[in-house]
Order: structure tokens, then C-alpha cells, then sequence
């Protein structure tokens, strides 16, 4: 699922310029870019909380949050970088999660935890949530694609 939910995403923004992933519709939206680098942020912090079994330190949340929060600091920081390099941070996040995931054993899928404000929850619901996060945002990349200013 997580290959397929992938494949389907890096399709989608094949080919895009430095201005389509920067692009914004309005002031409230967020850019292509940000929700790439959000979607390898947010994989990072699962491999962090699942793998590691642990939270993130100070210094993991400062170098991941921009990019999990998506405010406005987000919207200075993530841009002018070209699909390359969103390509890189996605496909070396996901290349790290998959050979753990291959090593693990049902036991470890089944480990519950707590989740969010102490909702239990075990590994395999919470790499679940992974691949829906990014499920949403292609769609939000899809209409954002859609809305892109003709000039």
C-alpha cells in the first residue's frame, strides 16, 4: 500500500517546475513543495516514534516541525528548491522505513503505544496513518495542480 501510495504521488508531480511547486492560490494555502516536504517530515518523526520506540528530542522536533506544522515560518523556508530535491527527501525517508518494515515481525506491528493525547494505538495503525496523510495531500496536489495561475 505504502509502494502504491507512492508510486501514484511521484507520478503526480512528475515534471513540475520550481514555480508550480512554490505556487500558492491564496495567502492560506499551502504549496506543492510544502506538502512534499511535509509528508517527509512526518515520515521521519514515525521512524523516529516507531523504530526507535521513543519521542522526538528538541533537537528533532526544531529540524522537523516546519515541515509537520506547515505554518507561516514553513512557507518562508520551503521554497525555491527544484523537484530533485523533493524527490531525494522523499524516496531516502521511505527507502529507510521500508528496510526496517521488511525486518519487522508481526509482533512488532501489533506493539500498542500511546497515540496523539494517550489514545493507544499499535504500530501498524500508526504507518497506516503515514500513507493516509499522504493519501490527502496528493489530493490536495491534485488541486492545487488544477488551480495553477495560466500566464
Amino acid at each position: 500500500m505504502m509502494d502504491y501510495t507512492r508510486h501514484t504521488t511521484m507520478c503526480e508531480i512528475k515534471g513540475l517546475s520550481q514555480e508550480e511547486l512554490d505556487y500558492h492560490f491564496d495567502e492560506n494555502s499551502n504549496s506543492i513543495g510544502m506538502l512534499l516536504y511535509h509528508m517527509a517530515s512526518l515520515e521521519k518523526a514515525f521512524q523516529i516514534m516507531t523504530f526507535e520506540a521513543r519521542d522526538l528530542t528538541d533537537e528533532e522536533w526544531e529540524e522537523l516541525s516546519v515541515g509537520i506544522v506547515l505554518g507561516e515560518d514553513a512557507k518562508q523556508e520551503i521554497r525555491g528548491k527544484d523537484l530533485a530535491f523533493y524527490e531525494h527527501a522523499l524516496e531516502n525517508t521511505r527507502l529507510k522505513t521500508l528496510n526496517f518494515l521488511a525486518a519487522a515481525n508481526d509482533e512488532w506491528l501489533e506493539h500498542v503505544t500511546p497515540y496523539g493525547w494517550d489514545h493507544p494505538a499499535n504500530n501498524y495503525f500508526k504507518w497506516f496513518h503515514v500513507f493516509e496523510d499522504e493519501l490527502n495531500h496528493r489530493g490536495q496536489i491534485r488541486m492545487i495542480k488544477k488551480r495553477f495561475r495560466v500566464t
